[in-house]
């Protein structure tokens, strides 16, 4: 048994982020981070799992995936399913969430600002930071993108090499963890514009940085147009990302970006300036 516990320790740790924290093994608590892989095996597509499927992907034996399900439910991280055998995240993971996308973020400073560009310079405008290899919605106004059914509400993930959004915030990152972000999740094609050649990517990157926007035409969904730019702190390091959609049907791309890049990069600089006053950038 004691052999088997070391043998679960080790694949957690060399699972577990690489930062300079977690390189000492002495750091990591195994049993915590059983617990995440538990609560991360639940997805958007896989939203209620069976014990089976749960100890499958998080790479645990049933027995111990059954106490940490038992003990996340008396937690109210999980619960149970009625009638059936099945289980789902739980209200707290709710409340966990959020915190981090309303008092003390960006969310509450961009959120109004975001509607001075909606409808007028786009159909849609976004706030999101990076989350490994994924960017993460915080905050969304939309009108208008009805008919493209895509779903960007608080909190939704979308591959950052596929984005605009994700491109305004990697391209200001070192080389290397450009890299390791890019080779954190498989790339496929969202359409046949879509960027996927970790050389072509990070050639794109450094044409973002030195632009200081992004741009995707139908990179990431067929249709929409759009462009992305950056929020830096004080020290120049990215902190999140804003970005503006519109519908290729309203507007080609030459006339969305003489129209809507000044305002947004304006926007931008505004958020800067009120992040940094406020306290929640240095």
């Amino acid at each position: 048994m004691a052999k088997i516990e070391k043998k679960a320790a080790k694949r957690a740790s060399e699972a577990a982020p690489k930062t300079a924290e977690s390189k000492n093994p002495k750091n990591y608590v195994a049993s915590v981070g059983k617990a995440f892989a538990v609560l991360k095996s639940f997805t958007t597509e896989a939203f209620e799992l069976t014990l089976s499927e749960v100890a499958a992907r998080a790479d645990l034996d049933r027995g111990t995936a059954f106490r940490l399900i038992q003990t996340l439910i008396e937690l109210g991280y999980l619960q149970a399913v009625p009638q059936s055998r099945r289980f789902r995240l739980g209200i707290a993971c709710l409340d966990l969430g959020y915190t981090v996308l309303s008092h003390g973020s960006l969310r509450a400073i961009v959120e109004p600002l975001l509607r001075d560009l909606v409808p007028e310079s786009g159909d849609a405008a976004s706030l999101g930071i990076l989350d490994g290899g994924d960017v993460i919605y915080l905050a969304r106004v939309g009108a208008g993108l009805d008919r493209h059914k895509m779903d960007r509400r608080p909190g939704t993930r979308i591959p950052a090499y596929s984005a605009a959004l994700g491109h305004a915030m990697l391209a200001h990152l070192a080389r290397d963890e450009q890299i390791q972000r890019l080779e954190s999740r498989p790339r496929v094609k969202l359409s046949e514009r879509t960027l996927t050649d970790l050389d072509a990517l990070l050639a794109r990157l450094d044409q973002v940085k030195k632009k200081g926007h992004a741009v995707s035409d139908g990179e990431n969904a067929y249709g929409l147009r759009t462009l992305a730019t950056p929020i830096l702190d004080a020290r120049g390091s990215v902190i999140a990302g804003l970005s503006v959609t519109v519908d290729a049907m309203r507007m080609d791309m030459p006339t969305f970006r003489d129209q809507a890049l000044p305002r947004l990069m304006q926007l931008t600089r505004k958020v800067q300036e009120l992040a940094i006053k406020s306290g929640l950038v240095s």
